[in-house]
């Protein structure tokens, strides 16, 4: 059974793992209870606007994050481009107070939250507005008969290549081989997506502007070494795309 979309309308598809952990702390639940509202991102509509979601116009286009854990990745995005609007997608509830207390403690007013699977959103979004989006460590499934599970698929492929505008850029990072080829096989056999990196480094090294995730210190602190995969979305009408 599908859960229930917390804002109201049902998500795209099943969604699996955790949405809450443990109880949260007095603070974090008060950001919940009084800032998550003014964030949050509601799924009523059968469209969404993304940049209407934000009081300032984004000029410098809208970024999409899928999954964002606590929120470190995103908040620190997000303070260094104040001209992007960026969405953050989260199921877990305590992650997402965890971006809440990062909002509040550098003062970020270009964040906008979806307590959700991310492909809810992305079904609504009108074609070619992000200029960005990242899937950080998601969950890689390890287990054959959960390979469906992985975000990486086909279908979201194909409704990312919707979204993304023109030369939009798409990052992946994975501490999980074998997440790892099968994403980099989808991407490239995607005609709408072509692989930048020129050199190992390219892959092997995490790039100056991506902040490290709590997942990949938690990788190498148990000696699994990350992948940063880039892709930019190749421009509608060239071979297929």
């Amino acid at each position: 059974m599908s859960n229930p979309d917390l804002n109201g309308a049902p998500p795209a598809q099943r969604l699996y793992g955790r949405r809450r952990g443990k109880p949260l702390r007095k603070h974090r639940q008060a950001l919940v209870d009084t800032l998550l509202p003014r964030l949050a991102v509601s799924l009523v509509s059968e469209r969404i606007d993304p940049a209407a979601l934000f009081a300032t116009k984004a000029s410098g286009g809208i970024w999409l994050e899928v999954g964002f854990g606590k929120g470190e990745h995103l908040a620190a995005q997000a303070a260094a481009n104040p001209a992007v609007g960026i969405i953050g997608c989260e199921p877990y509830l305590t992650g997402v107070a965890g971006l809440l207390s990062e909002i509040e403690a550098r003062r970020l007013d270009n964040v906008r939250i979806l307590v959700d699977d991310a492909r809810a959103l992305i079904a609504r979004l009108p074609a070619a507005c992000l200029s960005r989006v990242f899937v950080l460590f998601p969950d890689p499934w390890p287990k054959a008969r959960h390979h469906k599970r992985r975000f990486i698929q086909p279908a979201t492929l194909e409704a990312l290549a919707r979204v993304m505008a023109d030369g939009a850029e798409l990052r992946f990072a994975t501490d999980h081989r074998g997440y790892c080829r099968a994403a980099l096989a989808g991407l490239s056999a995607h005609p709408a997506f072509v692989w930048t990196a020129e050199r190992a480094a390219d892959w092997r090294a995490r790039p100056d502007d991506w902040p490290a995730t709590r997942y990949e210190a938690k990788a190498a602190a148990q000696g699994r070494s990350s992948v940063y995969l880039r892709f930019t979305r190749r421009a509608r009408g060239q071979q297929g795309a």
